[in-house]
């Protein structure tokens, strides 16, 4: 099953569990409640920067988020997997800190 997929299954079981809509989830997340429910039905690629927004809505570190998901190393290249796994490595707070990095730099990339 493709990690979108799978990552979108993910974010509706958790969602369900704590009893949120998606236009719940979404204010938490400050995401447009269609891209939740496109995240939902794996139709979209989740940013970087989104999946930090709904682990931090959720209260849960991305490598909670993303247990019991298997990566598949053919589903993306080998530099995107070095980070995220560098990045699961990482505290909560550590993780948090990488995503808004992250964002300033896409930022700056996407500016020029």
């Amino acid at each position: 099953m493709p990690i979108t997929i799978e990552l979108g299954l993910r974010i509706r079981a958790i969602r369900k569990s704590r009893n949120l809509s998606q236009e719940q989830l979404a204010e938490l997340c400050n995401l447009h409640p269609t891209y939740i429910g496109q995240l939902e039905r794996g139709e979209k690629n989740a940013t970087l920067e989104s999946i930090c927004k709904i682990s931090n809505a959720f209260h849960m570190s991305l490598e909670k988020l993303f247990e019991g998901i298997e990566i598949k190393e053919s589903d993306y290249n080998n530099e995107a997997l070095r980070i995220y796994h560098q990045i699961i490595a990482l505290s909560t707070e550590k993780q948090q800190t990488v995503c808004s990095l992250f964002q300033i730099l896409l930022n700056f990339v996407e500016g020029h």
